[in-house]
């Protein structure tokens, strides 16, 4: 039996508080792994629709930390934070996340507001045939299901606006 929940857009979310969503991009791995972890280029897609990132600072380095803001359009901000735990370039990163608790209101998504422990990401890149990439997103331990379930929309959401991104460049 299986924890994963099908989704049509090819992602899945599991039942166990953790999050996987796997994509493939059509573009080579160097340009999608550059418009993750460069600032310029990743305020550009990153985030939900609706949403804008108007600050980014990243230092990637094991041990460096990663900060950005995202606005919805009434114009409420979410602030974010991490710490670098892995840097392969070009295939694989792995950092905490975490909302900064007084900078971030999700009392509408979240019942009860957002939680106050980290979770880990990691997101791998990988090369594919014909000059694309597989990029597999993995973020756990969530703080319930309803967390998970929110955080796969939004991941979706922005994987979409960065498949748009790269294939603009």
């Amino acid at each position: 039996m299986t924890n994963e929940r099908p989704s049509t857009d090819g992602t899945s979310a599991s039942t166990r508080r953790e999050l996987t969503i796997t994509r493939v991009f059509d573009a080579p791995r160097a340009l999608v792994f550059k418009a993750w972890t460069e600032p310029a280029r990743l305020v550009t897609w990153f985030g939900p629709r609706g949403f804008t990132t108007h600050s980014c600072t990243m230092d990637l380095r094991v041990g460096g930390r990663w900060r950005l803001c995202m606005r919805r359009a009434d114009g409420v901000e979410h602030w974010l934070r991490g710490v670098y735990r892995e840097v392969i370039v070009p295939e694989r990163l792995v950092s905490t996340w975490q909302w900064e608790r007084g900078r971030t209101d999700f009392t509408d998504w979240l019942p009860g507001g957002i939680p106050e422990h980290e979770t880990v990401l990691t997101v791998t890149f990988a090369d594919e045939p014909g000059g694309r990439t597989m990029l597999t997103l993995h973020q756990a331990r969530f703080e319930s299901d309803e967390a998970s379930a929110s955080h796969h929309d939004g991941w979706s959401d922005a994987l979409d606006r960065l498949a748009e991104h790269v294939a603009g460049v």
